[in-house]
């Protein structure tokens, strides 16, 4: 779960959701509160419920589930290289150095906009 209010839109139906006998994650670092307070109490109250908290970059990886299906693995790399910082950097340095991959290999893709 992920929603711009996290005391809100993540909070209530994650409750609702827990209730109804689903397993809920929520992803805490793609939510956003109306303060730092807030976002901890709304947290610790689904974790309470039994949410399980975690962030983007478990979730992505988990997502990828068996590593040894290499269908999405290279795009889901691309994707972290780019936007998942220090652990993105890791990425770089196993493809390059345990792959003897390119430094370039996991470069991501730049679409043109066209002006309008």
């Amino acid at each position: 779960m992920t929603g711009l209010w996290t005391e809100v839109c993540v909070t209530w139906p994650t409750i609702e959701m827990l209730g109804a006998g689903y397993n809920i994650y929520v992803v805490e670092d793609c939510c956003g509160a109306t303060s730092p307070a807030a976002q901890e109490a709304a947290l610790s109250r689904m974790v309470q419920a039994g949410a399980v908290r975690l962030t983007t970059i478990a979730a992505l990886l988990e997502w990828q589930r068996d590593w040894k299906n290499k269908e999405h693995y290279g795009a889901l790399m691309s994707l972290l290289k780019g936007q998942a910082g220090a652990y993105g950097i890791g990425v770089e340095y196993a493809y390059t150095m345990v792959h003897k991959a390119p430094q370039s290999a996991l470069k991501p893709q730049v679409v043109a906009r066209s002006a309008h």
